[in-house]
């Protein structure tokens, strides 16, 4: 199946709903929720925060979901501890994938920064394999670049 997600409306519908909010919370919500409603063919749309040395749930739209997540675990752990977006076709090839929700079968992690330190990450997750593509890539890094912005 091709998804096809309007990437200038998204990000743009993000920079109106989170600008001048100073609330943390908030702003991950409703981009979590402006995910959920944006992107076909997702099973899971949310945030892992970086806390005490491990990603922690933050904000999501879907079942409930691991609560914690080591560095270099999974898919989120990886793309901390490689410092770069996770772009997985098939999580049952992807070695140490955990599976919050079996039936998951793709997903795209991708790292989140304040003031130069991997703050936490956004992650999404498909039932489809092969779901996410190079412009599912570019676009939600230009979504996470506007989170960047807010969370700084």
């Amino acid at each position: 199946m091709n998804y096809v997600t309007d990437y200038t409306s998204l990000n743009a519908q993000l920079a109106a709903l989170t600008e001048g909010v100073p609330y943390e919370t908030a702003n991950l919500a409703n981009a979590a929720a402006l995910l959920w409603q944006e992107m076909p063919g997702i099973n899971w749309a949310g945030f892992y925060k970086m806390t005490d040395g491990a990603l922690v749930l933050g904000p999501f739209q879907g079942k409930p979901a691991c609560i914690l997540i080591p560095v270099g675990k999974g898919v989120c752990g990886t793309a901390v501890a490689e410092d770069r977006i996770q772009l997985v076709p098939d999580v049952h090839q992807f070695p140490g994938h955990i599976a919050c929700d079996c039936a998951s079968n793709s997903e795209i992690v991708l790292p989140i920064h304040v003031r130069g330190e991997i703050w936490g990450v956004l992650d999404i997750d498909s039932p489809h394999i092969g779901r996410f593509t190079e412009e599912d890539r570019k676009g939600l890094s230009e979504f996470v670049a506007i989170l960047e912005d807010r969370l700084s």
